[in-house]
């Protein structure tokens, strides 16, 4: 039986995948995905039914067309309009700007066939093929598919697809999980995995390799449901496109299915708006100088333009796209190489346009502080970095242990802790000693996030870049000190908690006028009185001003505490109307253990 994606009907009838869906949540047909396959009898209900409702549609539209018709005039002959082109009315959120080209990366355990892949997509579909081929080793190149154009990321690897992040530049729309089909989820895939999510990305899987004699797709859809990531295929929301990439099998599917994300997406950029573009690569060449690769994200990047990339600086000498041949100008979504900066910029820092020399170099240098490392920064502690922290819900940590059954150990003893009003997320859990990768996760993320080693320790690479990027980062040999430390933590998080407790009553026996108010002659009748005291103000047993002492004094001098029996002079903090005979209630607030 032949099945049909909804894409593909989507396209049949003239529509976009994203109307198509919308219409047919509308009609009904909830949970459908533009991904998702019928069979014949599901393809005919719904060709049916969105005709049906095109119909309907058309028919309720005349009669609104002929009352707004300002005379009665011959109406003018309309073209039949083919039932299949019958458009559903659209409900979209409004969006600024122009359809962009999707900017994708791919990652992935490896030897899983990231670089195949890449390879194959490049040498299949990329776009203008007359230009005379793709310049080796350039960092991002457009391929085409259709007429619709789609920008893939070179990246080494997830530790470089988070590092631009963790810079603040969120570079990619997709990700491309690459896995092969004879060795299933492995380590990197897992760490790849949880970088795309700290990224809040949308992932294709890439199911490589099918024509290995051993492959075994099933498996690896049933690793990818134990990471979480259910497969369309068994109900859930992860796409997968099985392909070969060194045979060529279903590229052309997976491009499809990266459009089709890109479509739901709805990826806008006006260009003729304010240039922002983000650095994804850069090099001092011999003969070019300083040669940064750049990624349009919105405006347009063109010739002679000055520009600003972190501490760096300079005016746009030329612009080359992905086969070395110049370029007048880069609209959004489209990648170019740019000369002319004074110094390499650093990769993951954004390019703006700047509008004269003069606003270039002062950006640049308030931008060069900014990024400096910071000398005095230090690997914290969680009191440290939670003693002045506002009320917070959430705390994530990366997780790293010295063997399986630790990890799982450490996991499981951390699912005991329960703090009401916060909860504990991990963004990664693995198993090995704490490196870069980790301490670029943890700094990527916008909550505080911070990294755990339970019988590991970092390397030196990791232990500096924690110091320099100031991420939090703890060691533990012992699971249950582990375990305290992180539930103190939890706790931190909540608004602090408080009882009043009394610590004396104060009569007041005198009134004394002084420049700045009223002062209150008292005889302490029971307990004592500090000068840190909170008191009530009591006036025929009724409540009429609860605050803090301003001044509290014996004689001349003033005092720390006066105790029961003793004579003293109170000044309350914006409060003045204390009368004779008034009592004053001394008391102290202590915050509650959780």
């Amino acid at each position: 039986m032949v099945r049909k994606r909804i894409y593909e009907i989507a396209r049949e009838l003239g529509v976009s995948s994203k109307d198509l869906v919308t219409k047919l949540e509308e009609m009904g047909l909830s949970g459908m995905k533009a991904a998702n396959s019928v069979d014949e009898d599901e393809y005919t209900l719904i060709v049916n039914l969105y005709r049906e409702e095109g119909k309907k549609a058309t028919a309720e539209e005349k009669p609104a067309e002929k009352a707004a018709a300002p005379e009665p005039e011959v109406a003018k002959p309309q073209p039949a309009v083919p039932e299949a082109l019958v458009k559903a009315p659209r409900v979209r959120v409004p969006h600024h700007g122009d359809p962009r080209p999707p900017v994708v990366s791919v990652l992935g355990h490896i030897d899983h066939g990231k670089t195949t892949l890449l390879d194959a997509i490049r040498e299949s579909h990329l776009a203008e093929k007359e230009a005379g081929g793709i310049t080796q080793g350039v960092a991002a190149y457009q391929v085409d598919l259709h007429g619709k154009r789609i920008t893939f990321i070179d990246t080494p690897g997830h530790k470089a697809f988070t590092g631009m992040r963790a810079r603040g530049a969120q570079a990619t729309d997709i990700a491309v999980l690459v896995v092969a089909a004879d060795d299933g989820v492995m380590a990197q895939t897992v760490e790849a995995i949880d970088h795309i999510r700290a990224a809040g990305i949308p992932m294709v899987v890439a199911v490589n390799k099918i024509d290995k004699p051993n492959a075994d797709v099933n498996k690896v859809l049933g690793d990818l449901a134990q990471h979480g990531l259910t497969p369309e295929a068994w109900g859930g929301d992860t796409i997968t496109v099985e392909i070969s990439a060194l045979q060529g099998t279903n590229i052309e599917e997976l491009l499809e299915m990266l459009l089709l994300v890109a479509e739901m997406e709805d990826l806008r950029a006006d260009p003729k708006g304010a240039t922002e573009a983000v650095i994804i690569e850069s090099h001092l060449s011999a003969g070019r100088g300083p040669v940064a690769t750049a990624i349009v994200r919105n405006g347009t990047l063109s010739d002679k333009d000055w520009v600003v990339a972190g501490g760096a600086w300079g005016r746009v000498k030329a612009l080359l796209d992905e086969t070395g041949a110049r370029r007048a100008s880069a609209k959004p979504g489209e990648a170019v190489q740019v000369l002319g900066f004074g110094e390499v910029p650093m990769v993951g820092t954004t390019l703006a346009v700047a509008q004269s020399q003069a606003d270039a170099k002062s950006a640049a240098a308030a931008q060069a502080e900014a990024l400096k490392p910071k000398r005095d920064r230090r690997v914290l502690t969680l009191d440290e970095l939670f003693a002045n922290a506002e009320e917070r819900v959430r705390l994530e940590l990366v997780l790293k242990a010295a063997s399986t059954g630790g990890l799982e150990a450490a996991k499981r003893e951390l699912d005991t802790i329960h703090i009401e009003g916060v909860e504990l997320g991990i963004l990664h859990a693995g198993v090995g000693a704490i490196t870069e990768s980790d301490i670029l996760l943890a700094s990527s993320v916008t909550q505080d996030a911070f990294v755990v080693g339970f019988g590991v320790k970092p390397d030196a690479k990791a232990a500096r870049m924690a110091e320099q990027q100031g991420v939090v980062l703890l060691t533990y040999d012992i699971i249950y000190d582990l375990v305290d430390e992180i539930g103190r933590a939890l706790k931190r998080r909540l608004a602090p908690e408080f009882e009043e407790v009394q610590t004396g009553v104060v009569e007041v026996r005198n009134l004394f006028k002084i420049p700045s108010g009223r002062v209150a002659g008292c005889a302490v009748v029971d307990g004592k009185v500090t000068r840190r005291s909170h008191v009530r103000v009591l006036r025929n047993e009724k409540e009429i001003f609860v605050g803090e002492i301003a001044s509290l004094r014996r004689f001349e001098e003033d005092a720390k505490e006066v105790l029961a029996g003793r004579e003293c002079g109170i000044h309350l903090k914006d409060f003045d109307d204390v009368e004779v005979g008034d009592k004053l209630i001394a008391f102290d607030l202590k915050e509650i253990e959780r």
